[in-house]
């Protein structure tokens, strides 16, 4: 259905007799395609910009994670966590980043069956010399599209929805 007869459907601000929820109006409609839009089309750009790096976006985003933390290290389960990949694929992701030699996997003392995924000194070179690019990317994509009162605003808006999601993550 789209947003115009969602719009015109008298039970459209109330949920149904059956409990589904009511359609989205004209106006919250075009702001949740203009989200997939914007998140769709700038992760794409981003990591189009990452790959004469030889970095894909996941790459990047576990060589900032792990560069983040103590020793620059993490459990792979909390690495999978963090970056919101299943174990399996996190495992397949780590394996082609030690083929490239910006991480290693080392035991976890106590723990025969755990891993922890390091950062290795190449890891470290790389993303420090790729992270200024890539901030350039997302401030000319992204940042530089508001003023300051909107990046504000945006923080004020997204910050409850990405706190909300989180919340619901620890659930299972």
């Amino acid at each position: 259905m789209d947003a115009d007869t969602a719009s015109q459907d008298p039970a459209a601000p109330d949920a149904d007799a059956e409990g589904r929820a009511p359609w989205l109006s004209v106006r919250e409609q075009q702001l949740w395609r203009a989200h997939l839009d914007v998140s769709r089309l700038l992760e794409h750009q981003l990591g189009r910009e990452l790959q004469p790096h030889g970095l894909a976006m996941n790459d990047y985003e576990i060589l900032v994670v792990l560069s983040e933390e103590p020793k620059r290290r993490m459990r792979m389960t909390d690495l999978a966590t963090a970056t919101l990949q299943s174990k399996s694929r996190l495992s397949h992701q780590v394996t082609r980043m030690e083929k490239a030699g910006l991480v290693v996997r080392e035991g976890c003392p106590g723990d025969r069956r755990g891993l922890y995924a390091v950062l290795t000194d190449k890891g470290w070179e790389t993303l420090q010399k790729v992270a200024p690019d890539h901030v350039r990317s997302v401030r000319h994509h992204f940042i530089d599209r508001f003023d300051e009162d909107q990046v504000a605003a945006l923080y004020e808006a997204l910050a409850p929805v990405a706190e909300h999601l989180r919340s619901l993550r620890g659930r299972g």
